[in-house]
């Protein structure tokens, strides 16, 4: 039960503030592969409207990417210089689109980097026997490293398996741990399990 200091996302490069769970408070930019939050990124649009500035990513200043031809050149290039995050990014937009092959090659090579969004989705690739055998040993190992580092959507699932196995004093564990990470879901849940009487306030 490893605490991490920080959420997977870690924080706005910029501002220095955690990053939101929240997918429309942020965004990442292909050029640099760097997820900005919104109040930084308008922050920067109000500064290159006000100078009249050519449109620029606002942590790098590379020319944003014109169309998706350019944003994906730009990404492959972050994937050639073995970047994680464009690696873990590339193979999620693959296993969104069920293209589970492509998906598996890129989410490996970032979990081997340390993408925990990646290990999370392996996981679940594990889990589901998506382009691979379904293999329980290799699903847990792979949720554990993604809840060790800070993802709070694996601190769930294996929340979800203690309490099937009626290990409720684990379950409550992975929960809080995802509660301080400030993920709503999990606060939720530990009030549910508040009345039932599996946690109590001094947890």
């Amino acid at each position: 039960f490893r605490q991490p200091e920080s959420s997977y996302l870690g924080d706005c490069p910029i501002c220095c503030l955690p990053l939101s769970f929240n997918n429309n408070k942020s965004a990442m930019y292909t050029c640099c592969s760097k997820t900005i939050c919104k109040g930084c990124e308008y922050a920067n649009k109000l500064r290159q409207i006000e100078g009249r500035l050519e449109e620029t990513c606002p942590f790098c200043r590379h020319p944003l990417s014109k169309d998706d031809e350019e944003s994906n050149t730009n990404i492959m290039r972050r994937i050639e210089a073995n970047d994680p995050h464009a690696m873990g990014h590339m193979g999620k937009r693959h296993w969104d689109e069920g293209d589970y092959g492509t998906a598996f090659e890129y989410l490996s090579k970032a979990a081997a980097l340390g993408d925990a969004m990646s290990h999370f989705i392996l996981g679940h690739m594990y889990s589901w026997g998506q382009c691979v055998e379904t293999d329980k040993k290799k699903r847990l190992l792979h949720l554990e490293e993604a809840a060790i580092a800070g993802h709070p959507y694996a601190r769930q699932s294996l929340a979800y398996d203690e309490q099937e196995n009626e290990r409720m004093d684990r379950a409550m564990k992975h929960l809080i741990i995802a509660a301080n990470l400030g993920y709503d879901k999990a606060i939720q849940m530990l009030k549910n399990c508040y009345i039932r009487g599996h946690v109590s306030k001094e947890d």
